[in-house]
């Protein structure tokens, strides 16, 4: 286990919080949680389930029906769903721990009650730019995902035993998805050094590929061709796509939590396509999704315009907008990025 890459201190600080609880620990994901957010949390419950710790995962909202399949999902309270239950789970606890994002803020209508806790918090997290709201903050952008960065952490603590095939199937899981099934995201060799770790608790590769990436429904399906049919527009003199969908889109297709998931990643196999943007309409705002080749860097874009974040090569945020405004933003300031991504076209093999 490479400790350097997240440090014996911070290991060790980690620990000594997670022993010194004397009430329950509440687990957090982010707010429309994804693949790598459930997978580290639920990984993560088990362990410390079985290291005979009470644990709660409480989620900002709902998640995609094809991760509910992982064990504990039955055990996680919905925030938007019963309030209260959340709530009193919170308040009754000592410590929490965050996994996945690192602003507040991503949390959404739970935001309130992080403010106001008097437990202690922990922030486990692999994207840049970490806020100041935990006591203990592990947070390195090197890895691949925060399931890989939460397993890497527990391997070098005495929870390591705790570590059975179904809280490494979490694991996995998170990974798997937040590399998009290893296509991005993994020049560490020690991605594979865990997966390698992994497989040797026994979990089933293709099994849980099948699940996650299977298991869509004939809506969703259908909305996917819709889009690449009627909702996508390319930008050869810029290498970018763009694509979007409407409220009446989801409508008219049943949309559920999850449907759009991957969508955005579709328009890069267009050859000479290094940027690509996904736009799904709220009530309230515009969900805006990034996707890149190279290094052209989309967090930029994002942070610069979107009220967002994330990786060079993947983020996203919102837009207090209208879908035309934000339609007509995007290909407004592609001129402006026109060099850098010219420049990371240049730079594909």
């Amino acid at each position: 286990m490479d400790l350097d890459r997240v440090g014996i201190e911070l290991i060790r600080d980690f620990e000594r919080l997670v022993e010194s609880n004397t009430k329950s620990i509440v687990l957090l994901p982010h707010t429309n949680p994804d693949g790598d957010a459930m997978g580290s949390v639920l990984g993560l419950w088990r362990v410390l389930t079985n290291a005979g710790f009470v644990v709660k995962i409480v989620s900002p909202t709902k998640y995609p029906e094809f991760y509910h399949w992982m064990d504990g999902h039955d055990e996680v309270i919905n925030f938007s769903h019963h309030p209260k239950q959340s709530a009193r789970a919170i308040s009754e606890s000592d410590l929490i721990i965050c996994l996945d994002f690192n602003q507040i803020a991503r949390l959404g209508d739970m935001k309130p009650l992080i403010e106001g806790y008097q437990g202690k918090i922990i922030l486990v997290d692999h994207h840049p730019y970490p806020g100041d709201f935990a006591d203990l903050v592990i947070s390195d952008v090197s890895f691949s995902s925060t399931a890989e960065l939460i397993f890497t952490i527990l391997q070098s603590t005495r929870f390591a035993q705790f570590i059975d095939r179904n809280a490494a199937t979490s694991f996995f899981t998170g990974i798997m998805t937040d590399t998009g099934s290893f296509d991005f995201s993994v020049s560490n060799p020690n991605t594979f050094e865990t997966v390698a770790q992994l497989t040797r608790m026994g979990i089933d590769q293709q099994d849980i590929h099948s699940k996650v990436y299977d298991n869509y429904s004939p809506d969703r399906m259908r909305l996917m061709g819709f889009c690449l049919s009627n909702r996508m527009t390319v930008y050869p003199e810029y290498h970018a796509a763009c694509m979007y969908i409407s409220l009446e889109d989801q409508k008219a297709f049943n949309f559920k939590t999850g449907d759009n998931e991957g969508f955005v990643n579709m328009p890069l196999s267009i050859k000479g396509i290094v940027f690509s943007a996904l736009f799904t309409e709220k009530s309230k705002y515009i969900k805006t999704s990034f996707r890149s080749k190279g290094e052209f860097a989309v967090n930029e874009v994002s942070e610069k315009y979107f009220n967002g974040g994330g990786h060079r090569n993947a983020a996203g945020g919102e837009l207090y907008a209208s879908l035309s405004e934000t339609l007509a933003k995007f290909e407004n300031l592609l001129p402006e990025f026109a060099d850098r991504i010219k420049q990371s076209v240049n730079k594909q093999p």
